[in-house]
């Protein structure tokens, strides 16, 4: 891995420094939604076991998920944070025909979890630390299908209600680059903590990117922000245009808007979708029909004796037990099944231990290849 500098635009005015933060939705591993006892898996025919809460009948009262809770707390734990012993569940107010409430459950002022952090590898030798601003639980709304007939406009309740965590890092990332290692290293650790299954083609993990550019050393500029982003690919070529059609807009003399935008996935560019709004303009309140969340230090310390080894962990014995590199190291534990499949080949003769670099390059390019080739995965070879 060679040395990385963040990448800034070169305009006609000099350079600029490009400012990201992501918001990233991860759905809860779990059975039940997160307020109701409708399945989870919304991947079944549309409206198929639904809870009548779920489709906001008048007179159903929400219940807190058990599960989902403790798969906050474990994630939490998992990005280094703080687990806050009192959080409060509060009415996010808006309309969308596929959010049958009429508004979202979600966590404002007071969520589960606050100020964690990641690291990502930069070069060989150095890491950039990138903070984690909080991580709340909120219910996820339905589908909108355009497709199904010429004039009508169809509605998929199964996602309805089904728990997410909002995961926010604070604006650390300076390019798309970083931005893709940051999202990869989070679904790594979601997956290796099993919370989330984080499969970006299903929806089950999705991001919104926060990008804005500025001066060297100048304040913050305004903002756009990048919604429902399914790939680290498309994150990562939506943010390389939108930085630069922020830089050209601005050094054309134009102001930029705050506003959300989409990322078209044909054309490369993104484009406007609404103005953007503030907290203000959700008019949240605490749900009046769900009591404060209080946690125990005692349920805090058995979730965190439930944590496997994670990527960092396991990428340190690596390089301490096999003398591998760091970027040997790190290839190995962005995916829990590559890292489960070397642990079990290298035990499985104990001299294979003196050739873990043959094993590597082994498994990394002849075993991989041949995955690709027949289009599988470590899970159904």
């Amino acid at each position: 891995m060679s040395e990385y500098n963040a990448k800034k635009i070169k305009g006609t005015s000099g350079e600029w420094d490009i400012v990201i933060g992501l918001e990233v939705h991860a759905q809860v591993t779990t059975n039940l939604k997160l307020f109701s006892n409708g399945a989870a898996d919304f991947r079944k025919e549309a409206n198929q076991k639904l809870d009548l809460l779920d489709i906001g009948l008048p007179g159903t009262l929400p219940v807190i998920n058990s599960m989902a809770v403790d798969q906050a707390i474990k994630t939490g734990l998992a990005l280094n944070a703080t687990i806050n012993k009192k959080s409060i569940f509060d009415r996010k107010n808006y309309f969308y025909p596929d959010l049958p409430l009429g508004y979202q459950i979600s966590q404002f002022k007071d969520p589960i979890v606050s100020e964690g952090y990641i690291n990502i590898d930069i070069s060989e030798d150095k890491t950039k630390t990138i903070k984690i601003e909080r991580l709340h639980l909120e219910q996820d709304a339905g589908k909108s299908l355009h497709d199904q007939s010429p004039d009508k406009t169809f509605i998929d309740y199964n996602r309805a209600g089904v728990a997410l965590m909002e995961i926010v890092s604070y604006p650390d990332l300076s390019d798309w680059v970083e931005a893709g290692d940051y999202l990869t290293k989070l679904r790594s650790i979601l997956r290796f903590a099993n919370t989330c299954d984080g499969n970006m083609e299903e929806g089950s993990l999705r991001c919104d990117a926060n990008v804005s550019v500025r001066k060297p050393k100048e304040s913050l500029g305004i903002r756009c922000e990048i919604k429902n982003l399914n790939s680290i690919k498309n994150l990562m070529k939506a943010i390389e245009y939108e930085a630069n059609r922020q830089v050209k807009s601005l050094e054309s003399g134009n102001k930029i808007v705050q506003e959300t935008r989409l990322f078209d996935t044909n054309s490369g560019k993104t484009k406007t979708m609404r103005s953007k709004e503030e907290a203000h303009d959700y008019r949240y309140f605490p749900d009046p029909d769900l009591l404060p969340l209080e946690i125990s230090q005692e349920e805090i310390g058995k979730i965190k004796s439930l944590i496997p080894e994670l990527p960092d962990e396991l990428k340190n014995k690596f390089i301490e037990t096999y003398k591998l590199s760091n970027y040997d190291a790190s290839v190995l534990t962005a995916e829990k099944q590559t890292s489960d499949y070397f642990n079990e080949t290298i035990n499985s003769d104990p001299e294979l231990k003196n050739y873990a670099k043959i094993v590597v390059n082994w498994i990394t390019s002849e075993l991989f290849s041949l995955l690709n080739k027949n289009n599988q995965d470590l899970n159904n070879s």
